[in-house]
């Protein structure tokens, strides 16, 4: 019964993001925003909301370990899955040089500040304040500065998202209702299971929130990305996935940390592993992304193996294998620092073809 709860669980959320991102979409277009705005703020926020009603409710309900690793999970599970499967599926991602200059240096930033502010230990309420109160300032300046945007991003974001809605009033305002109603089901469904299985195997609750939770609430990003990858808007892929990590960070942690009674401690584990691999995750995109502004398949790929690797090295460490150590040293020793050298090469390459070209 309990992983039937927990099925569940994922499905409202899938289908109450869904919804809700349908029915804010809607209502930001009739309030004048632009197509762009509508697609790096309420769509990427609205995929987030999963992890939004579950850090919430697993602050609430003093699962601490959850609330954090649902959102550092995501993050991880955003840039290795979800683009990874987009670039491999979709043949590569188009890379907006927005994205490189300004919102990816943001997302590390973002993940810079989270590991200072979680050196004590714990995420309190002047530490909520300091990151909610950044996502609304990310958001203001984003819709100030998209009157800037070039014709070509607003008219990809017009064409992917519609600039007149059909449907009533009302019924988007039914569906953002609905779409929240969902959300703090699902949420409840899937924190309560996922403790529940997490106790009768002797996992902690942080990793069951690194993993499992973390995929479940990132299958709203992972469904968008893919759909907009395989109809060509391939950067729209990538914008999802850093708006979403940006707002996981800032307005997610920001919020459970106010709501939560004592704050939200921060474990041991989590600042020596988990935190570091996801600011890891973060700087990677900027030599990938850099690579003439596309994420290749084989990046993609390369992702997607990074992340079976991380989910595996978990497991170990869980289960106490005496593999742990050696599958630990090969990966930081050998497989990482290769990986880095090439990206570096690569990237060096088409900094250098791209002046060629210019002169």
């Amino acid at each position: 019964m309990t992983y039937l709860i927990l099925l569940l669980g994922l499905a409202a959320l899938v289908i109450g993001a869904d919804v809700l991102v349908r029915g804010a979409s809607a209502i930001a277009v009739r309030t004048g925003l632009s197509p762009v705005v509508v697609g790096l703020t309420v769509v990427a926020f609205g995929t987030s909301t999963p992890e939004l009603a579950v850090s919430v409710g697993a602050a609430n309900d003093g699962q601490a370990g959850l609330a954090i690793g649902n959102v550092v999970g995501s993050n991880i599970f955003n840039v290795l899955v979800v683009l990874g499967v987009s670039a491999a599926i979709g043949g590569g991602l188009i890379v907006a040089q927005k994205i490189v200059r300004i919102d990816v240096p943001l997302m590390v930033l973002a993940s810079i500040a989270l590991i200072a502010l979680s050196l004590d230990n714990e995420l309190g309420r002047l530490d909520g304040v300091i990151l909610f109160g950044a996502i609304i300032v990310y958001t203001v300046w984003t819709i100030r500065a998209s009157r800037a945007d070039s014709a070509a991003i607003a008219a990809e974001y017009e064409e992917a998202f519609g600039e007149t809605p059909t449907t009533p009033v009302l019924l988007d305002i039914a569906f953002v209702i609905g779409g929240i109603g969902l959300l703090v089901l699902g949420s409840e469904w899937m924190v309560s299971s996922a403790s529940e299985i997490a106790e009768k195997f002797g996992v902690s609750d942080l990793v069951i929130g690194l993993t499992v939770v973390a995929a479940g609430t990132s299958a709203p990003e992972l469904a968008t990305s893919v759909v907009a990858a395989l109809k060509g808007e391939r950067d729209i892929a990538v914008g999802n996935v850093v708006g979403s990590n940006l707002f996981n960070i800032l307005a997610v942690l920001g919020l459970s940390s106010l709501i939560a009674n004592n704050g939200i401690p921060v474990s041991d584990d989590a600042l020596r592993l988990d935190l570091p691999i996801m600011l890891a995750v973060a700087v990677a995109c900027l030599p990938v992304f850099f690579n003439g502004y596309a994420v290749k398949r084989w990046e993609g790929i390369l992702f997607v193996v990074y992340y079976v690797a991380y989910v595996t090295f978990l497991i170990l460490d869980q289960t106490g294998s005496g593999l742990r150590d050696p599958f630990a040293v090969a990966m930081v020793g050998f497989v990482l620092p290769l990986t880095a050298i090439t990206l570096v090469i690569v990237a060096g390459r088409t900094f250098r073809a791209h002046r060629a070209g210019a002169a």
